[in-house]
Order: structure tokens, then C-alpha cells, then sequence
């Protein structure tokens, strides 16, 4: 099985070095800097110049960019690398981006004679370099078998969540549950402090009860430290939660608190933590507090 890789960032650089745990195929990467596609050749892939040389002979292309802007481009634009893929071959986007522009890409690529799931993931820089991802795939039953096994290298668990685009549908719920979380065991915590408790009493406790979500653990520790290198940046949530907005007006379904989040982690990213994990909302609102 020939099978390329596009897009090498936090994500991506990780989860394609896991599918090379897979016994038989050979993996070709591409992304726009060098140094992850350096650091993958030297662990036995492939090495492309261009998307379009990637995706040479390959019978199913993994992508994971940034924004749909970017997968449009990398996909459509100028060398994109669909005109190069071979008829029947399935193109796999693990982007996160809003379904309705997923469902768009499929029928684009059903144009090419090209088959398309999309296949977005929950999880963050740990999980992906643990196999421990969870996918949220959309798409014919006969070609999510087709993956499973690939999806297998990467992550733990898949959820086929229906027809094509409701992989992306689901990354939606998951990341408005995601960000919300986040921001109000920040609020809760930053509470806590006012009343007399300890950061470091509130971090070991409050992420423990029954309430709170599992990955809090996790960003307690990052709060603790103050050190908040981007395991999943904050400038991505916010533009995520900019994808949910969209994909609600859509639906004409109101979003009051998601849309709150969005403004709070958008003036976050204003004030510097763009880059940072977005566990940093914690140190904007304390910083706002103190201001206040």
C-alpha cells in the first residue's frame, strides 16, 4: 500500500510516524518546512519535494492543516495535489474544519474520480504521539474498513459518525465542549484563589471530581507550572470555535455561550497567547482580574 502524508505540524509530524508502524506500506510526507519531512526520511519515509510529488501512485492521502483556507489551497490551489492523485484513490482530511466546507471538498474530489473521508481527530500533541488518538470519520462504511487499519496505527478509538461530513459535524460538538470546559475550570480556579485556597490544592483536587472533564488533568498541570507550551494552541481553538459559529448560523441554531468562549479566547489571542496552549486562557483572565 502506497500512502502519502501531507501536513507536519504538532499533529501531523506525529501521527505520520506512527502509521509507519504499520507492516506493509511505504509513506511518502510532504510539508512546507523541512524540518519534520528531515526528521520523518531519517525514520524510513519518503521525502517529497511538492504535494503533487507526494501523492504520486498513492492510494490514499492523509492531510492535517490548519484551516480549510489552507486545505483548499494545498488541495485545489496552484500544485495542488488532487489533479496528481490516480482515479479511485481516497483522500483522508483530518483537518478540522466545519462540514459544510468538508462536503464541499468531497464532491470537488468525486470530480477527480476520487474518493473522500473525512476523519478529524480528538486529542491533542500527547495523544497523537501516543497512538492514542480518537477519530471522528465521515464517510462510506467500505472505506472506513479500507482505514481502519491505518486509523489503528494512530489513534485508539474510532467513531464513524455517518455519511461524509459528519466526522467534521462531530469535531464540532466536541470542540465547543472542549473550549467551554476549559474556561470555566479557569474561572472556577482563579474563584478559588479569591477564597483562600492554594493554586496547588485547587490543581490537585478540582480536575479530580466527578464533575470535571478527564483532560483538565492535564492542563492543571500546565497552570501549576505556568508553562504553557502549545499542545494545542489557543490561536486553533479560537479558530475552531470561529468554524463553530459558522456551522451554527448554518443551522440557524444560536450559540450564547459558545459564542462568549469565542470572543474571550479571541481577546486572548490579542493579548499575546495566540501560540500558546490554549490552557493559557487561565493566565488571561487572572491577568484581566488583576487589572480589573
Amino acid at each position: 500500500m502506497k500512502v502519502a502524508f501531507i501536513g507536519l505540524g504538532i499533529m501531523g509530524r506525529h501521527m505520520a510516524r506512527n502509521l509507519m508502524r504499520h507492516d506493509d506500506l511505504t509513506l511518502s510526507v510532504f510539508n512546507r518546512s523541512p524540518e519534520p519531512v528531515e526528521a520523518l526520511v531519517e525514520a524510513g519515509a519518503r521525502g517529497a519535494n511538492s504535494a503533487e510529488e507526494a501523492v504520486a501512485e498513492a492510494d490514499i492521502v492523509f492531510t492535517m492543516l490548519a484551516e480549510p483556507s489552507v486545505v483548499e489551497a494545498v488541495a485545489f490551489g496552484e500544485g495542488g495535489f488532487v489533479a496528481a492523485m490516480g482515479e479511485g484513490a481516497l483522500w483522508v482530511d483530518c483537518s478540522t474544519v466545519n462540514p459544510s466546507f468538508s462536503r464541499a471538498m468531497a464532491t470537488r474530489a468525486g470530480g477527480h474520480g476520487l474518493r473522500f473521508v473525512d476523519a478529524p481527530v480528538a486529542g491533542t500533541k500527547q495523544p497523537a504521539e501516543e497512538a492514542a488518538l480518537t477519530f471522528l470519520v465521515g464517510g462510506a462504511r467500505e472505506d472506513v474498513e479500507i482505514l481502519r487499519p491505518l486509523l489503528d496505527c494512530m489513534g485508539q478509538k474510532i467513531v464513524h459518525a455517518g455519511e461524509t461530513g459528519q466526522g467534521a459535524a462531530f469535531k464540532m460538538l466536541v470542540n465547543a465542549q472542549l473550549a467551554q470546559s476549559m474556561l470555566v475550570y479557569a474561572e472556577t480556579a482563579l474563584l478559588g484563589e479569591n477564597l483562600g485556597f492554594s493554586r496547588d490544592f485547587l490543581m490537585d483536587t478540582l480536575p479530580n471530581l466527578p464533575v470535571s472533564a478527564p483532560f483538565l488533568a492535564g492542563k492543571a498541570e500546565l497552570i501549576r507550572s505556568g508553562d504553557y507550551a502549545a499542545q494545542f494552541p489557543l490561536e486553533w481553538m479560537h479558530k475552531d470555535l470561529q468554524l463553530l459559529d459558522l456551522t451554527a448560523y448554518e443551522q440557524n441554531q444560536p450559540l450564547y455561550l459558545a459564542s462568549l468562549a469565542k470572543s474571550l479566547y479571541g481577546s486572548a489571542k490579542a493579548a499575546g497567547h495566540g501560540r500558546d496552549d490554549f490552557a493559557a486562557i487561565h493566565a488571561y483572565l487572572a491577568n484581566q482580574a488583576d487589572q480589573g
